[in-house]
């Protein structure tokens, strides 16, 4: 063999040498890097109200709601006085315009007289408020102003500021107060039932409703709409049912439960007036089997007028009414319906209707009353 191949077996040698030993150091780093961690995945997400689901359970607990906060009572007035401004203030600025006259004569008495007539106030409010008002303003004369001041003093007087128009929430011996609420259908009763447990929610009572109209299809479902949005339990029975017996059932639920108020809707029927004063005066004597009836709260549409009036006398026939919830008073220049109401009956109006949002029922506060109607 010769020196050339000599060299090239010599070069190869070298060359596959030299391969190994950079092979070797390759696979010697890749034996001492690490292994690259695994992705991340993200976890699961549990379905909506799976959330604190016990595991292998065959029934889940509902999810619980998220409630209303209804308004504090002292922010309802402030929006009182502004709702009723706007609705009555025609009625307050008629009467100032007639008394700042230079000359009172007996047409412009009669106007007056026409305008509070035309309020709904009533022939026997109306004539004693102009009585007192002619005398007055004849010894004591003075200015617009002064005029307005007489009036305020007069209107004042006869919306009557010593009644007590709270609610009764004080049961005997630690039973729930209980509130029937009665009315005809159509005037709000329903409505307004949701709205005082709204007013109570707002106060930090305890409340249960009872569906006691069970003649109105709609109304259980309404009520338990109303106690849903405020985690207020409703004790219902099936459509036609006794009334009597569903509102026996409330209060014994109440009792049971130790609540501070137990508040009954009932049937609002005018067809048989025979039959409505039995059927309310059976839910009446069955709930005081448990416990008395501390309020009759009698739901009047302000704007029915004297029609208001006449189921106020039925009403009163029937059950002891306490206390008068009026409604729209904000729809018209109806106000002296309030005047009106509470002479017919005696009893104080305790609670007025604003609107139709949840929150517009307030404790109804008469200086604030006259001065919204003065502007």
């Amino acid at each position: 063999m010769g020196a050339t191949e000599y060299l090239i077996i010599g070069a190869v040698v070298a060359l596959l040498a030299i391969a190994l030993v950079v092979g070797l150091v390759v696979r010697g780093r890749e034996s001492a890097s690490p292994a690259p961690a695994p992705a991340e995945v993200a976890p699961t997400a549990p379905a909506p109200g799976e959330e604190d689901s016990p595991a292998a359970t065959t029934e889940s607990a509902a999810p619980t709601a998220v409630l209303d906060r209804p308004e504090a009572p002292a922010s309802r007035l402030v929006r009182l006085r502004q709702r009723l401004a706007g609705s009555q203030g025609g009625l307050g600025r008629g009467l100032l315009s007639l008394l700042s006259r230079d000359r009172l004569d007996e047409d412009t008495w009669e106007e007056l007289e026409d305008t509070l007539l035309t309020a709904d106030m009533g022939v026997g409010p109306t004539t004693e408020v102009v009585g007192r008002l002619r005398t007055r303003l004849r010894v004591e004369g003075g200015s617009a102003e002064d005029a307005r001041t007489v009036l305020r003093e007069e209107l004042l007087g006869l919306v009557d500021p010593s009644m007590d128009r709270s609610l009764n929430l004080t049961g005997p011996d630690g039973a729930p107060s209980v509130i029937l609420v009665v009315g005809v259908n159509g005037a709000g009763k329903t409505t307004s039932v949701g709205k005082i447990a709204r007013v109570l929610v707002a106060e930090e009572h305890s409340v249960v409703m009872g569906a006691a109209d069970t003649f109105r299809a709609a109304a259980t479902e309404q009520l338990s709409t109303w106690g849903e949005r405020v985690g207020v339990d409703v004790v219902s029975g099936p459509e036609g049912s006794d009334p009597a017996s569903v509102a026996f059932e409330a209060v014994r639920t109440g009792v049971e439960r130790a609540v501070d108020v137990v508040l009954v809707d009932t049937a609002g029927r005018l067809q048989n007036k025979a039959g409505l004063m039995d059927e309310l005066g059976k839910v009446k004597r069955v709930i005081e089997k448990q416990t008395p009836v501390t309020e009759v709260l009698l739901v009047l549409d302000a704007t029915t007028g004297q029609n208001g009036l006449v189921q106020a006398r039925v009403f009163s026939e029937v059950v002891d009414v306490t206390g008068i919830v009026l409604t729209k008073l904000d729809g018209s220049a109806k106000g002296g319906i309030v005047v009106a109401v509470q002479r017919e009956l005696g009893v104080p109006v305790k609670l007025v209707g604003l609107g139709e949002g949840p929150d517009d029922l307030a404790p109804f506060d008469p200086e604030t009353f006259v001065d919204a109607i003065l502007g």
